[in-house]
C-alpha cells in the first residue's frame, strides 16, 4: 500500500475523534443551549464541515508522501465510506437504533444536513488540493 494511503488511514482516525468530540459538544453544550434538536444538529453539522475541511487542509499541507489527483479522489472516497461504516455499525450495534432512525439524518427536506458533512469528506480533499495547495 502506498504511503499516502497509510497516512490517510491514520488521519481518518483523527477525523473520527474530531467528529466524536463535536458530537459531545452537541450533546453537552449546543443542544442544552438552543433546546431544539434540529437546530443543534444543523449547528453541529456546520461546525463539523468546517473542522473537517481544516483537518483535510492540514493533512495534505503537511503529508510527506507524494500523491496524484487520483489518490486525492480515492482518499476522499475512502474517508467517506469508512465514516459511513462506523456510523451505521455504531448506530446498530452500540446505540441499538434501527436503520430507519439513522437514515433520518439524510433527509435534507426536513432540514437535516448530515449528507453535507459526508460530502465534505468526499469532496474536501479535491477542493483543498485543487484550490488551496
Amino acid at each position: 500500500m502506498d504511503m499516502i494511503y497509510l497516512q490517510a488511514l491514520g488521519w481518518w482516525v483523527v477525523l473520527i475523534i474530531m467528529a466524536l468530540l463535536t458530537a459531545t459538544l452537541n450533546n453537552r453544550i449546543i443542544f442544552p443551549k438552543v433546546k431544539n434538536e434540529l437546530r443543534a444538529h444543523q449547528i453541529t453539522s456546520l461546525i463539523s464541515i468546517v473542522l473537517f475541511l481544516i483537518l483535510i487542509y492540514v493533512f495534505f499541507r503537511f503529508t510527506t508522501a507524494s500523491y496524484t489527483p487520483g489518490d486525492v479522489v480515492n482518499i476522499g472516497f475512502i474517508w467517506m465510506i469508512l465514516t459511513l461504516g462506523v456510523e451505521f455499525l455504531f448506530a446498530s450495534l452500540v446505540a441499538k437504533q434501527p436503520l430507519s432512525r439513522s437514515l433520518q439524518n439524510y433527509n435534507i427536506t426536513r432540514g437535516r444536513l448530515w449528507i453535507w458533512v459526508l460530502l465534505s469528506l468526499l469532496m474536501g480533499p479535491v477542493l483543498i488540493t485543487s484550490y488551496l495547495l
